[in-house]
């Protein structure tokens, strides 16, 4: 996760960054089952963004907000954490909208 978060900061705040981070999410899901309900997790708070930005105009302030809001939270998941923590972790990120 820590590389999913590192390579996350590193890119452009536009959409392709937020469809690329889901395609990533895919694959990560195929190569560590293990990590597929945080996975979904995440993909599941991408794809409301995705969409009501899709083919419209993406505010430039918005996409920053996103983007650091996003990265703020990939970077706070600790895996190795105890399970009471991850689950918390889950429920942070099923709470968080990067819409509003």
């Amino acid at each position: 996760m820590n590389d999913l978060s590192m390579w996350f900061e590193q890119q452009h705040h536009g959409l392709h960054t937020f469809r690329s981070l889901q395609q990533k999410l895919s694959d990560l899901r195929s190569r560590a089952p293990e990590h597929s309900a945080l996975c979904q997790l995440l993909s599941n708070l991408v794809s409301p963004y995705i969409e009501v930005y899709d083919e419209a105009p993406l505010p430039a302030a918005d996409a920053a907000r996103a983007h650091r809001r996003l990265a703020e939270l990939l970077a706070s998941i600790d895996l190795a954490a105890p399970a009471e923590q991850q689950l918390a972790d889950f429920n942070r990120i099923a709470r968080c909208d990067l819409v509003n």
